[in-house]
């Protein structure tokens, strides 16, 4: 069997368009974005998740490889926007997925992105994926907690000292850390590259030396007309992973993420994420300059 390109590992979600679960739903997670984004930007993902029989995933492209374990429910979320930021209600969470759920024939792909939604993703994972993979975590299922009513909340990331030293990439958004920047000095000293979205001012990169010292650079956005936020990390992630994959710069992999997310904003669900020449068109237009300091 060949290796997958992109492994994309976590819950596939069903995000409810309103409390009314009569309603209706469409296809949420971190992996669900994350797969569009990479058949749109030319690479093939293959899906790892957990899941109830039944689960409608005609939304994902036919290009996406799914394995689905077997699982009594399927995580549903509903999100609701306010000025203040984001509340979310988690009703359901499907079975963890473990070390032992990844199949030997899944563990050596070119890059893999560990997108836990629900604190589904055990410890173990990113550990068994093999040594020259490059595994980039979003860590916000990790660093969140539900209420007896469903309601989400945030908490301290509880198993990073298990899982920083097998990856190779952080991205997380001011949201996840409750906009407490201090709260990135753990991950920042373990892990060579931590990104942080900052919404509609772009993103900040923390490169961490060889010697120590951490070289940070500030990523402008590209203005957007937004009109549906719902995964704009979750692509971002998906293009910086990708676009360092192929070159090993970190900057240009954050530059090429912003625009991409930016694009993705611009309409319902995925059908705003871009081709990856739209993308190199906007960069090719706007150029950027690299104003790092230590």
């Amino acid at each position: 069997m060949v290796a997958p390109d992109i492994l994309l590992i976590g819950h596939v979600a069903r995000d409810l368009l309103s409390a009314d679960p009569n309603d209706g739903y469409r296809l949420g997670g971190t992996v669900s974005f994350a797969a569009v984004t990479c058949v749109k930007l030319g690479r093939r993902p293959t899906i790892l998740t957990s899941a109830a029989p039944g689960l409608d995933v005609s939304e994902l492209p036919r290009e996406v490889e799914l394995y689905v374990l077997p699982s009594e429910v399927t995580t549903t979320f509903a999100n609701v926007y306010t000025d203040a930021g984001r509340i979310q209600h988690c009703s359901a969470r499907a079975r963890p997925i473990t070390a032992a759920d990844i199949d030997p024939s899944l563990r050596r792909p070119r890059a893999a992105l560990l997108g836990p939604i629900a604190d589904e993703i055990t410890p173990d994972v990113a550990h068994v994926l093999a040594e020259e993979t490059l595994v980039v975590a979003t860590p916000q299922g990790w660093m969140r907690r539900f209420d007896e009513a469903g309601r989400v909340h945030g908490k301290p990331w509880e198993s990073a000292s298990a899982i920083l030293p097998r990856v190779d990439a952080i991205v997380l958004s001011l949201e996840d850390i409750g906009a407490d920047v201090r709260r990135l000095d753990p991950m920042i000293e373990q892990v060579p590259l931590v990104v942080l979205t900052e919404y509609r001012d772009g993103s900040t990169l923390y490169r961490r030396r060889d010697d120590g010292t951490i070289l940070v650079t500030r990523i402008p956005p590209r203005p957007a007309r937004e009109v549906d936020p719902t995964g704009a990390g979750d692509v971002f992630a998906t293009a910086f992973m990708i676009r360092f994959q192929e070159t090993l710069d970190p900057v240009e992999a954050a530059r090429f993420a912003n625009v991409t997310a930016s694009f993705g904003v611009e309409a319902v669900g995925v059908t705003g994420i871009p081709s990856r020449e739209a993308v190199f068109a906007y960069m090719r237009e706007n150029p950027f300059r690299d104003g790092a300091h230590g």
